[in-house]
């Protein structure tokens, strides 16, 4: 059974997503922003900046960014407020050419170093992960995760900023939207790990030690002074001002959403193989990124969840046979991954108490799927 929020379209089946009276805990805790006294919260994070040591070249805050909207505008953010941030890219798996020039458009900002694993390997950990948990992204977790605190620790620059707060802003633990700071246990958490670790990996499918060497957190003893917060602690987190900004900046968006599974054009653009991971999260949970992101603009006020109800019952949870305009089999192509393997993983991983696996490919049971808008 798929039961959802009374307010948007969330499923009960997200993970770690409470439920109270009906509602989930994205709704709930968006309602709470309206008692939270804002201008506090930004004079504490100035107070914040105020005290970041600098390092030998100047900077004295380090940006986590894939040059999307949200990455884009926190670096904009910080350099408002008079910090010099230095921003830090990891390469994701495929990179759109999209994906390519808004990285380069931030650089007109600010300092940007950008790493690039091993492609090799990464191909590798990609297909792997998506034969051990279900997910191809969860190296691409594990790199945005790890490679900020190398660099804050590498570059004396312990002061970092993230984003929002993710499992506030979507749905998750109610305790958890208090959090101000990304801490080790956090990572460990709600990285989107999946209970993976790069070092499980060591000595197996012909991986050494130094392919995932970058993956890896820091040792706890090299990175006690680094200090990591999410800017969407101290100021009203807003996806669609995000991108507005980060628009009128230069950033580059796509005329139409990345896949059918879409809603937001200017979200997850920078990656082809971001629609395998959307998909296996729909086969696990029975909600895809476009059901994610319609909630939120139920949340916003930006469309009633009666009209949201009918374009999630006809695109989400859908294939994406082509994203951000590659089909899928050149993602597959990439990762090393046959055609008959890849849709046995889909079989293997679908919740067979809402997917009909009998045939080929997964098919939600329509009974099931109708029920879930009652």
């Amino acid at each position: 059974m798929i039961r959802r929020c009374s307010r948007c379209m969330t499923v009960a089946l997200r993970p770690d997503t409470e439920f109270r009276d009906g509602i989930c805990s994205g709704c709930i805790n968006f309602e709470s922003r309206q008692k939270i006294d804002w201008k506090q919260r930004e004079e504490t994070f100035l107070r914040i900046l105020e005290s970041a040591p600098k390092n030998d070249s100047g900077f004295d805050v380090i940006v986590p960014s894939s040059g999307q909207k949200d990455s884009s505008s926190q670096a904009l953010r910080v350099i408002e407020l008079g910090a010099r941030p230095l921003i830090v890219t990891a390469t994701t798996c495929m990179l759109t050419p999209i994906g390519r020039a808004n990285i380069d458009n931030l650089a007109r900002y600010a300092a940007t170093v950008e790493i690039t694993p091993d492609r090799m390997v990464r191909a590798k950990l990609n297909r792997i992960s998506l034969e051990l948990v279900g997910d191809a992204s969860v190296p691409e977790h594990w790199l945005i995760h790890a490679l900020p605190w190398r660099a804050a620790r590498d570059f004396g620059i312990p002061t970092v900023i993230y984003g929002e707060v993710g499992p506030a802003e979507y749905g998750g633990p109610l305790d958890i939207a208090e959090t101000r700071q990304m801490t080790r246990r956090f990572v460990a958490e709600f990285g989107g790990n999946l209970g993976l670790r790069p070092a499980d990996l060591v000595g197996q499918y012909g991986l050494r030690r130094e392919d995932i060497a970058l993956y890896q957190l820091p040792p706890a003893e090299d990175t006690d002074k680094v200090n990591a917060y999410f800017l969407g602690s101290f100021f009203p987190w807003n996806s669609h001002q995000n991108a507005i900004k980060s628009i009128r900046a230069g950033m580059m968006v796509p005329a139409r959403a990345p896949s059918i599974a879409n809603w937001w054009a200017f979200e997850n653009i920078d990656n082809f193989q971001t629609g395998i991971h959307d998909y296996f999260g729909a086969l696990k949970y029975g909600y895809g990124r476009l059901c994610a992101q319609i909630s939120i603009d139920i949340r916003y006020g930006l469309i009633s969840r009666e009209e949201a109800a009918i374009i999630v019952r006809d695109r989400d949870c859908s294939f994406p046979h082509e994203y951000m305009d590659m089909h899928y089999s050149e993602v597959l192509e990439h990762m090393g991954l046959s055609e008959p393997r890849f849709w046995e993983l889909a079989r293997q991983y679908a919740n067979k108490a809402i997917w009909d696996v009998s045939g080929e490919r997964p098919v939600m049971k329509p009974d099931v799927w109708e029920a879930s808008f009652a």
